[in-house]
């Protein structure tokens, strides 16, 4: 069982309709499953459906309830939101450096987040029954949407429950890392070809290479990259065989040179 199902998300008397579907994808987005509605002046699963695809099942666990208080009955720990600093002392904090503390508060028991309506958010007496609130930091205004509230503190959540997705994905067509001697050979085609283009007339091949070197490792090329990179030196080689007559520095010529940067054919750019 993930940390994430015990986090509740409690609405406190929502106005429209939308900023619930909105907040059910949210949930969704972040792998929160526990909606909690405290006096809403509607609830239309059909059009929240709409909205947030495929939540019905999340949708038919919601609960409704007449009082915050009877919404947080059961919680270990109960976090309210606010965008502004009210006049009596409360324990204030920020979704990301407080997130690890709820999810150890979430090892004991549900934990809820507690948002208010859309125009004036929670009232004192729903703060009161908090015992602690969130306040999301903003570059200027400081109101945020219900929807965009709960994605913010869910994400944050997510994140340090490290239930997050894994490893951002590869190219479709990626390959194993280069090995040594694809890139030493790589390293080789560019410097022969930039050769036969005299582009070292003013330059000392030393230097320039060691530039190439220190931008190239940075790419942490594949095979095929590596391939692709020692194509573009070999090809400018040919170039000057086919069109200019000029034989290579060894003495080979085109025909002797591998001019693709793939062994096996493929086209990079399909």
């Amino acid at each position: 069982m993930s940390l994430l199902d015990r986090i509740a998300v409690v609405l406190v008397e929502t106005q429209d309709v939308v900023n619930i579907g909105g907040v059910v994808r949210a949930m969704m987005n972040t792998g929160l499953t526990d909606l909690r509605l405290v006096r809403p002046v509607e609830f239309d699963p059909y059009r929240i459906e709409g909205i947030a695809h495929r939540s019905g099942d999340l949708l038919e666990r919601a609960r409704f309830f007449d009082t915050l208080a009877d919404a947080l009955a059961g919680c270990v720990f109960t976090v309210g939101t606010s965008s502004r600093g009210r006049t009596a002392s409360r324990l204030y904090g920020r979704p990301r450096e407080d997130a690890p503390a709820l999810l150890e508060w979430a090892q004991q028991g549900t934990v809820a987040l507690v948002f208010g309506r859309e125009d004036h958010g929670l009232s004192n007496e729903d703060l009161d029954l908090c015992q602690s609130t969130l306040m999301i930091p903003t570059a200027g205004m400081r109101s945020l949407n219900l929807a965009q509230a709960v994605l913010i503190i869910a994400y944050e959540l997510m994140l340090a429950s490290g239930d997050a997705e894994g490893p951002l994905p590869r190219g479709r067509r990626a390959t194993a890392p280069a090995a040594h001697e694809e890139l030493e050979e790589m390293y080789g085609a560019l410097r022969e070809g930039l050769e036969r283009v005299e582009f070292f007339k003013a330059r000392k091949p030393e230097s320039v290479m060691r530039t190439l070197r220190t931008i190239l490792s940075q790419a942490r090329m594949d095979r095929r990259e590596a391939r692709l990179v020692a194509g573009i030196g070999y090809e400018m080689r040919n170039y000057l065989d086919r069109h200019l007559g000029s034989p290579a520095p060894d003495g080979t010529s085109a025909a002797s040179v591998r001019s693709s940067p793939h062994e096996d054919g493929e086209d990079p750019d399909r």
